[in-house]
C-alpha cells in the first residue's frame, strides 16, 4: 500500500485504536492520528499492518480542552479566644 497524507487507514492488530488519518510520510516510518487522540508512528516494517478504511471510519480527535483551574477553598483565620 502507497501511503499520503490524508489517506485514512487502520492497523489490523489494534482497533481500538479506531481509523487514523495519515499526517506524514518517511521513507522509514508514517504518522498516523488515530481516533483515539493519539499519534502514532508506524515503521515500514510494519506497514503490513496497515489497512485501508473508509472515510466515514475516522473520528477526528475532539479539540484539548482547556482543563478548568480548581482551586483549594481559602482558608479562614481561626478567631482566637480573648
Amino acid at each position: 500500500m502507497t501511503f499520503k497524507p490524508g489517506n485514512i487507514v487502520s492497523h489490523s492488530e489494534a482497533q481500538e485504536w479506531g481509523a487514523g488519518k495519515v499526517l506524514e510520510v518517511t521513507i522509514n516510518r508514517v504518522t498516523i492520528q488515530f481516533s483515539d487522540g493519539i499519534s502514532r508512528k508506524i515503521a515500514a516494517s510494519h506497514y503490513t499492518c496497515l489497512v485501508p478504511a473508509s472515510e466515514s471510519a475516522y473520528l477526528p480527535p475532539p479539540d484539548a480542552v482547556p482543563a478548568a483551574v480548581v482551586r483549594a477553598p481559602r482558608k479562614t483565620a481561626a478567631k482566637r479566644k480573648q
